[in-house]
Parts: structure tokens; sequence; C-alpha cells
């Protein structure tokens, strides 16, 4: 018990458990990010604190008109500490009023989430228009819908040259795919026929 005590006290121990619990919940939220599948955001009410994390981890967010955000943690005392911080301004911009937001956790409202691009749309019926989005992007190719997500969160975090770099990479064995047929008959009127994407692999 005595050994147990001191371990429950020791400082290191105690920054390393805390440290090792933060990475586990952020892990959890980017596994989200990294999704290969396009995440879109349904967000209606209050969206505050860790539903701003969530929702940032999404590809695309559509909020219904009575819906409120915060980054709530500065009021608690806090800094947000699951992504918030590192999603948020890389989504609306690292001007004035993202860091207003931040630093004094007031509330903003669905227009101004429009306004500063946290959100796409304002829809009053708010899951039809999400489900609306789902089905258009599952109209089009696995295969180029998977590719550019990869790209634009790439991207996002590298150089234009290594974005560019990066997307000729995969291009290169994406054009070889037949959903580029199915996608000229899709834009033609017809209906395209893709193949679903196969099951990961086993090692």
């Amino acid at each position: 018990m005595e050994a147990n005590a001191s371990n429950e006290s020791d400082v290191a121990r105690r920054y390393i458990s805390f440290k090792n619990k933060i990475l586990e919940m952020q892990a959890c939220l980017t596994a989200i990010e990294k999704c290969p599948i396009p995440v879109v955001c349904a967000i209606h009410g209050a969206c505050i604190g860790g539903g701003i994390d969530l929702s940032c981890c999404a590809d695309v967010r559509i909020c219904s008109p009575d819906a409120k955000f915060s980054v709530r943690e500065a009021r608690l005392g806090l800094a947000a500490d699951v992504g918030t911080l590192q999603r948020f301004p890389k989504i609306c911009g690292h001007g004035s009023r993202v860091r207003e937001l931040c630093l004094t956790g007031e509330n903003f409202d669905a227009v101004e989430a429009l306004r500063i691009g946290f959100v796409s749309r304002i829809e009053s019926n708010l899951f039809e228009s999400a489900m609306n989005v789902c089905q258009t992007i599952a109209r089009n190719s696995p295969v180029a819908v998977q590719g550019t997500k990869l790209s634009l969160n790439y991207s996002r975090d590298h150089t234009v040259e290594e974005g560019l770099n990066h997307i000729a990479m995969h291009n290169a064995a994406a054009l070889m795919t037949d959903d580029l047929i199915a996608s000229v008959m899709a834009a033609s009127g017809s209906e395209g026929n893709f193949q679903n994407m196969l099951p990961m692999a086993k090692l």
C-alpha cells in the first residue's frame, strides 16, 4: 500500500499517466479524421467543448439554425487538448476572431459558424440535408472519393509541392481504375456502376 501511495504522489508518474490518457483520447478522435470514408457531421443544439473536438474531425459539417457552439475549455481552467486548437484554426483560419473564440470560450451561433467557414450550410431539415450530401458523395467513384480525402488531408499539413507529389503518386495508380469509364457514363446521365472497395487485406 505504501508503495502504491508513493507511486500515485510521484509527479513524473502522474505526468506520464495524464499524458497517456490525453493521447488515448486524441487517438480516438483522430481515427475519425483518418477514416478513408468521408464523414458528414449534422450538428444541432449545443456543440460545446468535446462537440467541437468531434465535429472538427469531420469532412463536412452542416448545422441547424438553433445550433450554438463554444470552445469552452478556457472558461473551465484548461486549454482544449484533444484537437480543437489544432484543427479549428486550420478549418477557419488563424485570424483574430478564431483566436478570440478560443481564448474567451464565448458562444457563437449558426450564422457565425457559417461565416467563418466552420459549417458549409445551415439547414432546417438537417438530417435530410446531411443524407443528401452523403448520397451525392456515394454516387461518385470510391477510388476518387478516398483519393480526394487522402489528398486534402495530406495537403493541409504539407507544402503545395509535397501535396502535388503526393497526388501524382496516388493518381499514377488510380488512373488505371475501371471507375474512369463508369464516371464518364455517370456524367452523361447514366447510372454510375462502381465496384465496392476491397476489404482490408490480412497480413
